[in-house]
């Protein structure tokens, strides 16, 4: 089964943290929508499994793609808590310092830690691979997401997730064989 994980397009904001909160859609999104749709596998008769994060910027892409669209919240980027929604400059560097030293354990106030994202993104995967069929999946979500997962799949140091460079509207590619995930396609 070949797995195509689908970065949201760009938004319309800088400088702010934004994991859940919903945020506008630049005015790039149908040129990227466009180009988007020469990287990715046409429709099989049966169609596409297509599965979004909740987040609107995510579901606004898979509803060029697909009417038929399974929203999962395990897909969701990571929830930063009280930093939502603010800009990252005007954050208290007593809450970010500890943070950025260990994102993989420790969480924003009130927000969630890198690894539970990528516990939430392995359920799902682990999901996916048990379902009987091969028909491909697009999955729409978000760059930190895709970073876990990929981690995931290769078994790397989650750590280290944040080297890999996550494009807007860029595509991931795996596939499940022989009980494994091979990344076939990073940033495309």
């Amino acid at each position: 089964m070949e797995l195509y994980l689908i970065r949201h397009t760009a938004v319309q904001v800088a400088g702010l943290c934004y994991g859940h909160h919903d945020v506008p859609l630049a005015d790039t999104f149908a040129a990227e929508a466009a180009q988007l749709r020469a990287k990715l596998p046409p429709a099989p008769a049966q169609g596409h499994r297509v599965f979004s994060s909740p987040a609107a910027r995510c579901l606004a892409l898979a509803t060029e793609f697909a009417a038929d669209i399974t929203p999962d919240e395990r897909l969701r980027e990571m929830h930063f808590g009280a930093w939502e929604n603010r800009a990252w400059n005007e954050l208290p560097p007593a809450e970010t310092a500890p943070w950025m030293a260990d994102y993989v354990t420790r969480a924003p106030p009130g927000g969630e830690t890198f690894g539970a994202v990528q516990q939430r993104a392995a359920a799902f995967l682990a999901e996916l691979a048990a379902a009987p069929g091969e028909t491909p999946a697009l999955v729409f979500t978000h760059g930190g997401t895709i970073r876990a997962v990929v981690a995931h799949c290769l078994e790397m140091p989650l750590r280290n997730a944040f080297q890999l460079h996550v494009d807007f509207a860029s595509v991931t590619k795996l596939r499940h064989q022989h009980g494994r995930w091979n990344l076939l396609s990073l940033n495309h």
